[in-house]
């Protein structure tokens, strides 16, 4: 069994809600990081689903700052990670442990 601690997502934020990571197939994923920039001058709102179940909703970041959320969450094969936001400014960065 082969564990690969990965970049699962890095990237820009949609306004509308996205895919932004999924479990392949013969794979369990921990998730473990769940890194948002904030490149605006004011506060933007996020929210995150992992698995269909919303673990951050209509949360704040404020402007020019980071939010860190730690994670310890166990994704089976094809579960995902989906996430909305305000605006683009807002930017992810999501690891996990991928275990196949």
């Amino acid at each position: 069994m082969a564990n690969t601690f990965s970049v699962l997502f890095r990237g820009a934020a949609s306004t509308d809600s996205a895919t932004l990571y999924t479990v392949p197939a013969g794979t369990k994923t921990l998730l473990t990081t769940f890194v948002v920039t904030n490149t605006a001058s004011t506060t933007q709102k996020f929210s995150i689903t992992v698995a269909g179940v919303d673990l951050a909703s209509g949360s704040s970041v404020s402007g020019n700052d980071t939010t860190i959320i730690e994670f310890k969450t166990l994704m089976g094969a094809g579960d995902s990670i989906t996430a909305v936001a305000d605006t683009t400014d807002l930017k992810f960065h999501v690891t996990g442990l991928e275990i196949s």
